[in-house]
């Protein structure tokens, strides 16, 4: 499983033009689900982004958790994290889970989410979205559950 987490002013998802969900300050978590990821992923994941220390205490110095800070988390399926580029000029996402499959872990990652922060918000899977952000910092963290098991 992959994730890009942003630290964020405010976020939005905007579906047909219309503001489906939104976000004052916190992270905007992408969620990429590969084939055999398992709720061990999404578990490891979503643990190492609520205590991820991205935000800045009284000195300045990025030390708080969004757990710190009691800030909100909106989450965004994005099969794109998964495009492989090495050849051509097109990506391919043969590694992407399919999407039944992933929307399972996606939804499981939101369900464990839900418990977890202030606020919780979320993209619509498999739908067309227009995501905006207010990047702070800007702060961007990748993060790949198969690079730490």
């Amino acid at each position: 499983m992959r994730a890009v987490i942003q630290r964020v002013d405010r976020a939005c998802v905007r579906i047909n033009s219309q503001v489906y969900s939104f976000i004052n300050r916190g992270v905007l978590v992408l969620l990429g689900v590969e084939k055999d990821d398992s709720e061990k992923d999404a578990d490891y994941i979503l643990e190492k982004t609520v205590h991820l220390r991205i935000f800045e205490d009284d000195q300045g110095k990025m030390n708080l958790s969004l757990l710190d800070i009691g800030g909100e988390m909106m989450v965004v399926s994005q099969f794109t994290l998964l495009g492989d580029c090495i050849k051509g000029r097109r990506p391919s996402f043969t590694g992407a889970e399919e999407p039944g499959r992933a929307n399972v872990l996606y939804e499981y990652f939101v369900g464990k989410a839900v418990s977890r922060v202030k606020k919780l918000a979320c993209g619509k899977f498999q739908e067309m979205m227009e995501v905006e952000l207010i990047n702070n910092g800007p702060v961007t963290i990748l993060l790949d559950s198969r690079k730490s098991f």
